[in-house]
Protein backbone atom coordinates (compact mmCIF):
# COMPACT_ATOMS: atom_id res chain seq x y z
CA UNK A 1 0.00 0.00 0.00
CA UNK A 2 0.80 3.65 -0.60
CA UNK A 3 0.61 6.90 1.51
CA UNK A 4 -2.02 9.05 0.41
CA UNK A 5 -1.01 11.18 -2.24
CA UNK A 6 1.94 9.40 -3.89
CA UNK A 7 1.73 8.11 -7.62
CA UNK A 8 0.84 4.50 -7.47
CA UNK A 9 2.34 2.50 -9.84
CA UNK A 10 -0.07 0.97 -12.43
CA UNK A 11 -2.31 3.62 -11.38
CA UNK A 12 -2.19 4.53 -15.38
CA UNK A 13 -4.40 0.73 -15.70
CA UNK A 14 -7.31 1.35 -13.57
CA UNK A 15 -9.42 3.25 -16.27
CA UNK A 16 -9.70 0.22 -18.01
CA UNK A 17 -12.62 -0.96 -19.77
CA UNK A 18 -13.60 -4.65 -19.26
CA UNK A 19 -14.52 -6.06 -23.10
CA UNK A 20 -17.07 -8.41 -23.76
CA UNK A 21 -16.38 -11.67 -24.86
CA UNK A 22 -17.59 -10.59 -28.73
CA UNK A 23 -15.11 -7.63 -28.86
CA UNK A 24 -12.03 -9.66 -28.22
CA UNK A 25 -13.12 -12.46 -30.86
CA UNK A 26 -14.37 -9.90 -32.99
CA UNK A 27 -11.64 -8.80 -36.31
CA UNK A 28 -9.88 -5.34 -34.95
CA UNK A 29 -11.30 -2.48 -36.39
CA UNK A 30 -9.33 1.01 -37.60
CA UNK A 31 -12.04 2.32 -35.35
CA UNK A 32 -11.32 2.68 -31.88
CA UNK A 33 -14.26 2.24 -30.61
CA UNK A 34 -14.17 -1.76 -31.10
CA UNK A 35 -10.85 -2.08 -28.91
CA UNK A 36 -9.92 -3.20 -26.32
CA UNK A 37 -10.26 -0.56 -23.19
CA UNK A 38 -11.54 1.98 -25.24
CA UNK A 39 -13.24 5.04 -23.65
CA UNK A 40 -14.26 8.05 -24.95
CA UNK A 41 -12.99 11.26 -22.89
CA UNK A 42 -15.21 14.16 -22.02
CA UNK A 43 -11.76 15.56 -22.52
CA UNK A 44 -10.80 14.39 -24.91
CA UNK A 45 -10.83 18.16 -27.40
CA UNK A 46 -7.85 19.41 -24.68
CA UNK A 47 -5.54 16.84 -23.46
CA UNK A 48 -2.80 18.30 -21.21
CA UNK A 49 0.58 17.97 -23.33
CA UNK A 50 3.56 16.20 -20.94
CA UNK A 51 5.33 19.58 -21.37
CA UNK A 52 2.50 21.52 -19.45
CA UNK A 53 2.42 19.31 -16.57
CA UNK A 54 5.99 20.03 -16.33
CA UNK A 55 5.38 23.61 -15.63
CA UNK A 56 6.16 24.62 -12.59
CA UNK A 57 8.86 21.72 -11.54
CA UNK A 58 11.88 22.77 -10.59
CA UNK A 59 14.65 22.76 -12.71
CA UNK A 60 17.00 19.55 -12.68
CA UNK A 61 20.04 19.92 -10.81
CA UNK A 62 22.04 18.78 -13.74
CA UNK A 63 21.88 22.36 -15.27
CA UNK A 64 24.04 23.81 -12.72
CA UNK A 65 26.44 20.91 -11.73
CA UNK A 66 29.55 20.51 -13.07
CA UNK A 67 30.44 17.53 -15.04
CA UNK A 68 32.28 14.60 -12.75
CA UNK A 69 34.24 13.81 -15.95
CA UNK A 70 35.74 15.58 -19.09
CA UNK A 71 35.07 13.87 -22.04
CA UNK A 72 38.37 13.40 -22.73
CA UNK A 73 38.81 12.09 -18.92
CA UNK A 74 35.86 9.53 -19.61
CA UNK A 75 37.48 8.35 -22.82
CA UNK A 76 40.77 7.68 -21.06
CA UNK A 77 38.56 5.65 -18.18
CA UNK A 78 36.31 3.73 -21.36
CA UNK A 79 39.87 2.73 -23.00
CA UNK A 80 41.80 1.77 -19.45
CA UNK A 81 39.15 0.29 -17.35
CA UNK A 82 40.11 -0.06 -13.72
CA UNK A 83 42.16 -3.76 -13.58
CA UNK A 84 40.96 -6.73 -11.35
CA UNK A 85 40.45 -6.16 -7.85
CA UNK A 86 41.86 -7.75 -4.62
CA UNK A 87 41.63 -11.51 -4.99
CA UNK A 88 39.95 -13.59 -2.37
CA UNK A 89 42.40 -14.95 -0.13
CA UNK A 90 40.28 -17.64 0.68
CA UNK A 91 40.58 -19.36 -2.68
CA UNK A 92 44.19 -18.54 -3.30
CA UNK A 93 45.86 -21.81 -5.21
CA UNK A 94 42.74 -23.78 -5.17
CA UNK A 95 41.94 -25.84 -8.00
CA UNK A 96 38.91 -24.72 -9.15
CA UNK A 97 37.58 -28.11 -9.44
CA UNK A 98 36.98 -28.23 -5.65
CA UNK A 99 35.16 -24.87 -5.50
CA UNK A 100 31.57 -25.22 -4.35
CA UNK A 101 28.93 -23.25 -5.83
CA UNK A 102 27.41 -22.07 -2.77
CA UNK A 103 31.01 -20.55 -1.81
CA UNK A 104 29.98 -17.93 -4.45
CA UNK A 105 26.54 -17.18 -2.90
CA UNK A 106 25.28 -14.94 0.11
CA UNK A 107 21.32 -16.21 1.29
CA UNK A 108 20.95 -12.04 1.95
CA UNK A 109 20.72 -11.62 -1.68
CA UNK A 110 17.78 -14.07 -1.64
CA UNK A 111 14.43 -11.89 -2.11
CA UNK A 112 10.63 -13.43 -1.67
CA UNK A 113 7.28 -12.89 -2.84
CA UNK A 114 4.41 -15.39 -2.76
CA UNK A 115 2.19 -16.18 -5.97
CA UNK A 116 -0.52 -14.36 -4.36
CA UNK A 117 1.14 -11.26 -4.03
CA UNK A 118 -0.77 -8.13 -6.00
CA UNK A 119 1.35 -7.58 -9.17
CA UNK A 120 2.05 -4.35 -8.12
CA UNK A 121 3.29 -5.19 -4.56
CA UNK A 122 5.56 -7.50 -6.40
CA UNK A 123 7.03 -4.97 -8.59
CA UNK A 124 7.50 -2.10 -5.11
CA UNK A 125 9.26 -5.08 -3.36
CA UNK A 126 11.07 -5.70 -6.69
CA UNK A 127 11.99 -2.24 -7.37
CA UNK A 128 12.45 -1.07 -3.65
CA UNK A 129 15.23 -4.28 -2.63
CA UNK A 130 17.76 -2.94 -5.52
CA UNK A 131 16.93 -6.82 -6.75
CA UNK A 132 17.46 -7.96 -10.07
CA UNK A 133 15.04 -11.18 -9.65
CA UNK A 134 12.37 -12.13 -6.66
CA UNK A 135 11.64 -15.61 -5.98
CA UNK A 136 8.54 -16.80 -5.95
CA UNK A 137 6.93 -19.26 -3.64
CA UNK A 138 3.44 -20.81 -2.31
CA UNK A 139 3.78 -19.69 1.76
CA UNK A 140 5.88 -17.09 3.56
CA UNK A 141 7.33 -20.10 5.57
CA UNK A 142 8.42 -21.88 2.45
CA UNK A 143 12.03 -21.83 1.38
CA UNK A 144 11.51 -23.44 -1.65
CA UNK A 145 11.29 -21.63 -4.92
CA UNK A 146 8.75 -22.12 -7.89
CA UNK A 147 9.24 -19.68 -9.89
CA UNK A 148 10.94 -16.06 -10.66
CA UNK A 149 9.78 -12.24 -11.30
CA UNK A 150 12.16 -10.47 -12.76
CA UNK A 151 11.93 -6.79 -14.90
CA UNK A 152 11.63 -9.29 -18.24
CA UNK A 153 8.34 -10.03 -16.98
CA UNK A 154 7.60 -6.84 -15.78
CA UNK A 155 8.08 -5.54 -19.58
CA UNK A 156 5.42 -7.62 -20.56
CA UNK A 157 2.92 -7.16 -17.90
CA UNK A 158 3.23 -3.33 -19.16
CA UNK A 159 2.80 -4.53 -22.31
CA UNK A 160 -0.23 -6.09 -21.48
CA UNK A 161 -1.59 -3.30 -19.62
CA UNK A 162 -0.87 -0.85 -22.21
CA UNK A 163 -2.36 -2.65 -25.10
CA UNK A 164 0.70 -3.98 -26.86
CA UNK A 165 0.15 -7.00 -26.79
CA UNK A 166 -2.14 -9.70 -28.68
CA UNK A 167 -3.49 -13.25 -27.37
CA UNK A 168 -3.34 -16.39 -29.58
CA UNK A 169 -6.82 -18.28 -29.71
CA UNK A 170 -5.65 -21.10 -27.14
CA UNK A 171 -5.31 -18.19 -24.63
CA UNK A 172 -7.61 -15.96 -25.11
CA UNK A 173 -9.79 -16.40 -21.97
CA UNK A 174 -6.97 -16.27 -19.86
CA UNK A 175 -6.51 -12.95 -21.60
CA UNK A 176 -9.76 -12.02 -21.58
CA UNK A 177 -9.85 -12.69 -17.34
CA UNK A 178 -6.66 -10.66 -17.06
CA UNK A 179 -8.09 -7.92 -18.93
CA UNK A 180 -11.33 -7.76 -17.26
CA UNK A 181 -9.34 -7.57 -13.88
CA UNK A 182 -7.17 -4.46 -14.76
CA UNK A 183 -10.00 -2.55 -15.79
CA UNK A 184 -12.70 -3.33 -13.23
CA UNK A 185 -9.86 -2.44 -11.16
CA UNK A 186 -9.23 -6.09 -9.05
CA UNK A 187 -6.28 -6.94 -8.01
CA UNK A 188 -4.23 -9.03 -10.32
CA UNK A 189 -2.01 -11.44 -8.43
CA UNK A 190 1.68 -12.27 -9.33
CA UNK A 191 0.39 -15.87 -9.90
CA UNK A 192 -2.47 -14.88 -12.75
CA UNK A 193 0.13 -12.33 -14.41
CA UNK A 194 3.19 -15.37 -14.46
CA UNK A 195 0.78 -16.67 -16.70
CA UNK A 196 1.12 -14.37 -19.40
CA UNK A 197 4.93 -16.79 -19.93
CA UNK A 198 8.45 -17.41 -18.69
CA UNK A 199 11.41 -15.34 -20.17
CA UNK A 200 13.99 -17.21 -18.52
CA UNK A 201 14.49 -20.89 -17.78
CA UNK A 202 14.33 -21.80 -14.38
CA UNK A 203 17.65 -23.89 -13.06
CA UNK A 204 18.33 -24.75 -10.05
CA UNK A 205 21.67 -26.39 -8.89
CA UNK A 206 22.80 -28.30 -5.56
CA UNK A 207 25.67 -26.09 -3.32
CA UNK A 208 28.22 -28.66 -3.19
CA UNK A 209 27.85 -28.53 -7.06
CA UNK A 210 31.83 -27.41 -8.55
CA UNK A 211 32.29 -24.85 -9.71
CA UNK A 212 32.58 -26.16 -13.41
CA UNK A 213 28.97 -27.07 -13.66
CA UNK A 214 27.59 -23.64 -13.37
CA UNK A 215 30.37 -22.34 -16.28
CA UNK A 216 29.45 -24.92 -18.28
CA UNK A 217 25.64 -24.22 -17.40
CA UNK A 218 26.06 -20.54 -17.86
CA UNK A 219 27.85 -21.06 -21.38
CA UNK A 220 24.79 -22.34 -22.42
CA UNK A 221 23.02 -19.22 -22.42
CA UNK A 222 21.47 -19.56 -18.60
CA UNK A 223 21.52 -16.04 -17.03
CA UNK A 224 21.09 -17.18 -12.97
CA UNK A 225 20.91 -20.29 -11.17
CA UNK A 226 18.87 -21.01 -7.97
CA UNK A 227 21.25 -22.90 -5.71
CA UNK A 228 19.57 -24.97 -3.31
CA UNK A 229 20.72 -27.03 -0.13
CA UNK A 230 22.08 -30.37 -1.41
CA UNK A 231 19.06 -32.60 -1.26
CA UNK A 232 16.18 -30.33 -0.57
CA UNK A 233 14.73 -27.53 -2.50
CA UNK A 234 15.61 -24.82 0.05
CA UNK A 235 17.31 -21.95 -1.67
CA UNK A 236 20.42 -20.78 -0.25
CA UNK A 237 21.73 -18.07 -2.77
CA UNK A 238 21.71 -17.14 -6.53
CA UNK A 239 24.26 -16.75 -8.91
CA UNK A 240 24.45 -14.62 -12.08
CA UNK A 241 26.65 -14.78 -15.03
CA UNK A 242 27.89 -11.17 -13.83
CA UNK A 243 28.55 -13.04 -10.38
CA UNK A 244 30.97 -15.52 -11.76
CA UNK A 245 32.58 -13.56 -13.98
CA UNK A 246 33.82 -11.02 -11.31
CA UNK A 247 34.85 -13.59 -9.51
CA UNK A 248 36.85 -15.33 -12.03
CA UNK A 249 38.06 -11.94 -13.19
CA UNK A 250 39.34 -10.82 -9.82
CA UNK A 251 40.79 -14.29 -8.80
CA UNK A 252 42.08 -15.20 -12.65
CA UNK A 253 45.79 -15.66 -11.62
CA UNK A 254 43.92 -18.99 -9.47
CA UNK A 255 42.42 -20.13 -12.95
CA UNK A 256 45.70 -19.98 -15.29
CA UNK A 257 43.69 -21.51 -18.51
CA UNK A 258 41.35 -18.67 -18.18
CA UNK A 259 43.91 -16.31 -17.01
CA UNK A 260 46.04 -17.18 -20.05
CA UNK A 261 42.96 -15.57 -22.68
CA UNK A 262 42.91 -12.53 -21.43
CA UNK A 263 45.59 -10.74 -23.17
CA UNK A 264 43.99 -11.80 -26.60
CA UNK A 265 41.72 -9.83 -28.61
CA UNK A 266 37.79 -10.81 -29.10
CA UNK A 267 38.40 -10.57 -32.81
CA UNK A 268 41.64 -13.32 -32.41
CA UNK A 269 39.23 -15.27 -29.50
CA UNK A 270 36.16 -15.37 -32.27
CA UNK A 271 33.57 -14.31 -29.34
CA UNK A 272 30.70 -12.08 -29.92
CA UNK A 273 27.93 -12.28 -32.54
CA UNK A 274 27.83 -10.07 -35.51
CA UNK A 275 23.61 -10.29 -35.06
CA UNK A 276 22.80 -7.46 -32.65
CA UNK A 277 19.02 -6.33 -33.54
CA UNK A 278 18.95 -2.19 -32.58
CA UNK A 279 16.71 0.52 -32.54
CA UNK A 280 16.38 3.88 -34.33
CA UNK A 281 16.98 6.63 -31.69
CA UNK A 282 13.51 8.45 -32.99
CA UNK A 283 11.46 5.72 -32.63
CA UNK A 284 8.92 5.35 -29.87
CA UNK A 285 9.67 3.63 -26.34
CA UNK A 286 7.10 1.20 -26.66
CA UNK A 287 8.43 -0.27 -30.27
CA UNK A 288 11.81 -0.71 -28.57
CA UNK A 289 10.31 -2.47 -25.27
CA UNK A 290 7.99 -4.51 -28.01
CA UNK A 291 10.95 -5.56 -29.59
CA UNK A 292 13.00 -6.42 -26.57
CA UNK A 293 10.12 -8.77 -25.50
CA UNK A 294 9.87 -10.39 -29.11
CA UNK A 295 12.96 -11.61 -29.49
CA UNK A 296 13.94 -12.71 -25.89
CA UNK A 297 16.16 -9.65 -25.73
CA UNK A 298 17.24 -8.18 -22.02
CA UNK A 299 18.90 -4.88 -23.86
CA UNK A 300 18.53 -2.83 -26.80
CA UNK A 301 21.17 -0.98 -28.52
CA UNK A 302 19.65 2.32 -29.69
CA UNK A 303 21.49 3.59 -32.89
CA UNK A 304 21.36 7.08 -35.30
CA UNK A 305 20.84 7.11 -38.97
CA UNK A 306 24.17 5.52 -39.69
CA UNK A 307 23.97 3.38 -37.13
CA UNK A 308 26.10 4.54 -34.24
CA UNK A 309 25.60 3.51 -31.05
CA UNK A 310 24.16 6.40 -29.21
CA UNK A 311 22.72 4.58 -26.18
CA UNK A 312 21.16 1.09 -24.31
CA UNK A 313 17.81 0.15 -23.66
CA UNK A 314 17.49 -2.49 -20.77
CA UNK A 315 14.48 -4.26 -19.30
CA UNK A 316 15.72 -2.77 -15.82
CA UNK A 317 15.30 0.65 -17.15
CA UNK A 318 11.40 -0.10 -16.76
CA UNK A 319 11.35 0.74 -13.53
CA UNK A 320 10.62 4.34 -14.77
CA UNK A 321 7.67 3.57 -16.37
CA UNK A 322 5.56 1.88 -13.21
CA UNK A 323 3.64 5.60 -12.33
CA UNK A 324 0.81 6.79 -14.55
CA UNK A 325 2.64 10.49 -15.06
CA UNK A 326 5.74 8.23 -16.94
CA UNK A 327 2.97 7.12 -19.73
CA UNK A 328 3.87 9.54 -21.84
CA UNK A 329 7.64 8.08 -22.09
CA UNK A 330 6.38 5.31 -24.36
CA UNK A 331 4.87 7.42 -27.12
CA UNK A 332 7.94 9.52 -27.04
CA UNK A 333 11.49 8.85 -29.00
CA UNK A 334 13.93 5.99 -27.35
CA UNK A 335 16.51 8.45 -27.55
CA UNK A 336 14.38 11.01 -24.71
CA UNK A 337 14.02 8.18 -22.69
CA UNK A 338 17.89 8.00 -22.79
CA UNK A 339 17.99 11.00 -21.67
CA UNK A 340 15.45 10.42 -19.09
CA UNK A 341 17.42 7.80 -17.92
CA UNK A 342 20.81 9.69 -17.25
CA UNK A 343 19.23 12.25 -15.85
CA UNK A 344 17.55 9.77 -12.94
CA UNK A 345 20.91 8.19 -12.42
CA UNK A 346 22.69 11.63 -12.29
CA UNK A 347 20.29 12.72 -9.23
CA UNK A 348 20.22 9.37 -7.83
CA UNK A 349 24.39 9.13 -7.92
CA UNK A 350 25.21 12.66 -7.95
CA UNK A 351 27.32 12.63 -10.89
CA UNK A 352 27.05 12.57 -14.11
CA UNK A 353 26.02 9.85 -16.44
CA UNK A 354 27.07 8.04 -19.88
CA UNK A 355 24.86 6.87 -22.30
CA UNK A 356 27.48 3.87 -24.45
CA UNK A 357 30.09 1.70 -23.09
CA UNK A 358 31.42 -0.49 -25.91
CA UNK A 359 34.59 -2.18 -27.20
CA UNK A 360 35.76 -2.71 -31.11
CA UNK A 361 36.58 -5.69 -32.36
CA UNK A 362 40.63 -5.59 -31.04
CA UNK A 363 39.80 -4.69 -27.63
CA UNK A 364 41.68 -7.48 -25.48
CA UNK A 365 39.31 -9.89 -23.38
CA UNK A 366 40.73 -8.98 -20.18
CA UNK A 367 39.39 -4.89 -21.56
CA UNK A 368 36.20 -6.23 -22.20
CA UNK A 369 35.49 -8.03 -18.78
CA UNK A 370 36.78 -5.07 -17.12
CA UNK A 371 34.29 -2.75 -18.47
CA UNK A 372 31.32 -5.20 -18.00
CA UNK A 373 32.59 -5.53 -14.09
CA UNK A 374 32.80 -2.23 -13.82
CA UNK A 375 29.23 -0.96 -15.17
CA UNK A 376 27.44 -4.31 -14.03
CA UNK A 377 26.39 -4.76 -17.97
CA UNK A 378 25.85 -8.41 -19.63
CA UNK A 379 26.45 -7.01 -23.00
CA UNK A 380 29.10 -4.81 -24.65
CA UNK A 381 28.26 -3.15 -27.77
CA UNK A 382 31.12 -4.17 -30.75
CA UNK A 383 31.56 -1.00 -32.20
CA UNK A 384 33.65 0.41 -35.56
CA UNK A 385 35.04 3.86 -36.08
CA UNK A 386 31.75 6.31 -35.72
CA UNK A 387 29.76 7.45 -39.02
CA UNK A 388 29.47 11.19 -39.95
CA UNK A 389 25.98 11.42 -37.37
CA UNK A 390 22.86 13.07 -39.19
CA UNK A 391 20.44 13.63 -36.34
CA UNK A 392 17.37 14.29 -38.79
CA UNK A 393 14.24 12.08 -39.16
CA UNK A 394 14.92 9.28 -40.11
CA UNK A 395 14.57 8.12 -43.81
CA UNK A 396 13.29 4.54 -43.89
CA UNK A 397 15.39 3.77 -47.13
CA UNK A 398 17.78 4.31 -44.46
CA UNK A 399 16.89 1.22 -42.48
CA UNK A 400 18.02 -2.31 -43.53
CA UNK A 401 15.30 -5.15 -43.55
CA UNK A 402 15.36 -6.54 -40.38
CA UNK A 403 15.88 -10.11 -38.93
CA UNK A 404 11.95 -10.25 -37.05
CA UNK A 405 10.47 -12.68 -38.66
CA UNK A 406 7.03 -12.56 -40.41
CA UNK A 407 3.88 -12.82 -38.23
CA UNK A 408 1.89 -16.49 -38.93
CA UNK A 409 -1.21 -15.64 -41.09
CA UNK A 410 -3.71 -16.26 -38.07
CA UNK A 411 -2.31 -13.13 -35.49
CA UNK A 412 -3.52 -10.56 -38.10
CA UNK A 413 -7.35 -11.69 -37.39
CA UNK A 414 -6.57 -11.06 -33.30
CA UNK A 415 -7.88 -8.44 -31.79
CA UNK A 416 -5.50 -5.85 -30.06
CA UNK A 417 -5.86 -3.73 -27.33
CA UNK A 418 -6.02 -0.24 -26.60
CA UNK A 419 -3.54 1.45 -24.12
CA UNK A 420 -5.86 2.21 -21.14
CA UNK A 421 -4.52 5.62 -21.21
CA UNK A 422 -5.47 8.37 -23.91
CA UNK A 423 -1.86 9.49 -25.84
CA UNK A 424 -0.34 12.43 -25.10
CA UNK A 425 1.41 14.93 -26.83
CA UNK A 426 5.05 14.39 -27.28
CA UNK A 427 7.33 16.54 -26.39
CA UNK A 428 9.89 17.20 -28.80
CA UNK A 429 12.69 14.81 -28.65
CA UNK A 430 16.66 15.84 -28.07
CA UNK A 431 19.25 15.21 -30.88
CA UNK A 432 21.37 12.07 -30.58
CA UNK A 433 24.54 14.29 -31.01
CA UNK A 434 23.05 16.03 -27.74
CA UNK A 435 23.64 12.77 -25.64
CA UNK A 436 26.55 13.27 -23.44
CA UNK A 437 29.51 10.56 -24.73
CA UNK A 438 27.36 9.60 -27.52
CA UNK A 439 30.20 10.59 -30.15
CA UNK A 440 32.27 7.99 -28.36
CA UNK A 441 31.07 5.09 -29.62
CA UNK A 442 31.03 4.12 -33.36
CA UNK A 443 29.10 2.41 -35.74
CA UNK A 444 27.01 -1.06 -34.05
CA UNK A 445 29.21 -4.52 -35.30
CA UNK A 446 28.40 -6.72 -33.45
CA UNK A 447 27.82 -7.31 -29.57
CA UNK A 448 29.83 -9.56 -26.59
CA UNK A 449 27.82 -11.01 -23.71
CA UNK A 450 28.63 -12.51 -20.15
CA UNK A 451 27.02 -16.09 -22.19
CA UNK A 452 29.82 -15.58 -25.03
CA UNK A 453 32.47 -14.85 -22.73
CA UNK A 454 31.82 -17.96 -20.66
CA UNK A 455 31.07 -20.11 -23.19
CA UNK A 456 34.77 -19.63 -24.05
CA UNK A 457 36.13 -20.46 -20.28
CA UNK A 458 34.23 -23.82 -20.74
CA UNK A 459 35.40 -24.37 -23.93
CA UNK A 460 38.63 -23.43 -23.18
CA UNK A 461 38.66 -25.71 -19.91
CA UNK A 462 37.56 -29.00 -21.94
CA UNK A 463 33.70 -28.64 -21.29
CA UNK A 464 30.84 -29.36 -23.44
CA UNK A 465 28.50 -26.04 -22.82
CA UNK A 466 25.30 -26.43 -25.12
CA UNK A 467 25.01 -24.14 -27.82
CA UNK A 468 24.36 -20.31 -26.92
CA UNK A 469 22.50 -19.57 -30.37
CA UNK A 470 20.29 -22.43 -30.01
CA UNK A 471 19.60 -20.96 -26.78
CA UNK A 472 19.05 -17.90 -28.30
CA UNK A 473 16.70 -19.13 -31.09
CA UNK A 474 14.90 -21.16 -28.35
CA UNK A 475 13.66 -17.42 -26.99
CA UNK A 476 12.71 -16.04 -29.39
CA UNK A 477 10.86 -19.04 -30.51
CA UNK A 478 9.06 -18.94 -26.99
CA UNK A 479 8.31 -15.61 -27.60
CA UNK A 480 6.96 -15.98 -31.12
CA UNK A 481 4.43 -18.83 -29.62
CA UNK A 482 3.48 -16.89 -26.22
CA UNK A 483 0.26 -16.61 -25.66
CA UNK A 484 0.97 -12.76 -26.14
CA UNK A 485 3.47 -10.95 -28.30
CA UNK A 486 4.02 -7.53 -29.36
CA UNK A 487 2.30 -5.79 -32.54
CA UNK A 488 5.01 -7.47 -35.32
CA UNK A 489 4.22 -4.59 -37.47
CA UNK A 490 6.02 -2.12 -35.64
CA UNK A 491 8.93 -3.84 -34.34
CA UNK A 492 9.38 -4.99 -37.79
CA UNK A 493 9.78 -1.61 -39.11
CA UNK A 494 11.52 -0.37 -35.94
CA UNK A 495 14.82 -3.40 -36.01
CA UNK A 496 17.69 -2.76 -37.29
CA UNK A 497 20.01 -6.30 -38.51
CA UNK A 498 23.34 -5.05 -38.80
CA UNK A 499 24.61 -7.98 -41.08
CA UNK A 500 21.76 -6.62 -43.39
CA UNK A 501 22.84 -3.44 -43.17
CA UNK A 502 26.60 -3.83 -44.00
CA UNK A 503 26.00 -5.97 -47.61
Amino acid sequence: MTNQGQVRPFQLFDNMQAPSSEDLRSTPSRNSSNRLGHTPSPVQSHRQSFTETLRGHPPSPRATRQPSFSQAQLQELLNNPPTAGTADPTFSGRDWHTIRVGELCHSADVRWVEFDAGIEDATNILINSSAHVLLVRHRKDERAAHATYDYRDLTQYLLFATGQLHPDEDHLPIFTSLAKKAQTGQPIPLRDAKSLGNKEPFVTMPANANLTHAIEVFGGGVHRIIIVEEGTDNVVGILSQLRLVKFLWENGRNFPIIDALYPQSIKDLGIGSHLAISINGDKPLKEALTLMNNEGLTSLAVVDNQLNVIGNISNTDVKLLTKSSSAPLLDNTCIHFISVILSTRGMNDGKDSFPVFHVNPYSTLAHTVAKLVATKAHRMWVTDSPSPSVSATPNPNQLSQPSVPHPPTHLSSLPQSNPPFLPLNSTPSISASALPGANMAGRLAGVVSLTDILNLFAKASGLHPTDPDERRRQRRRSSSSSMLRGSLDSARSSSVDIRDAKR
